[in-house]
């Protein structure tokens, strides 16, 4: 069962049980417009690493409002967000704890062959693909840079 499959099968059974608030419901339905109207723009079925990207940037958006609106005596609204965030992150694989990203970047310099910071791109392009949707980007980079300049 693809991402999206289960996105809509989970949609299907989300608004059969009338789930309060529906909630869930509507974050489910929000997620699958993103990924139909980027299969639209493409005009193709997209895989489930597109679509995993797609939820990707649904959470980083939601976390990027949470932090504006923080502080703001706006309670409902941070709850909802958080809220949403969650339903989000079940579709996202495990995030990679520090010590797992650490010895993926190391096997990654080892595969690579490289040497100085002047090889970053190499280390990247065999990391990414591995890591994608399991740590951040930014992260992954200051510590592939943290790793070459050492």
């Amino acid at each position: 069962m693809t991402l999206l499959e289960r996105l809509n099968e989970d949609s299907r059974n989300a608004l059969r049980a009338r789930e309060a608030g529906r909630l869930r419901l509507s974050v489910l339905r929000m997620a699958i417009s993103a990924v139909r109207n980027v299969e639209i723009d493409q005009r193709r079925t997209l895989t489930d690493d597109e679509v995993l990207a797609i939820l990707t940037r649904e959470v980083r958006q939601r976390q990027d409002a949470l932090g504006e609106i923080a502080g703001r005596g706006r309670a409902e609204a941070e709850t909802r967000l958080r809220e949403e965030i969650e339903v989000l992150r079940a579709y996202l694989p495990q995030p990679l704890s520090p010590a797992e990203l650490e010895a993926a970047v190391r096997a990654a310099v080892g595969e690579s062959g490289a040497a100085s910071p002047r090889d970053m791109g190499k280390v990247m392009a065999v990391l990414m693909p591995r890591v994608r949707g399991r740590a951040d980007g930014a992260a992954v980079q200051a510590l592939v840079r943290a790793i070459l300049g050492a």
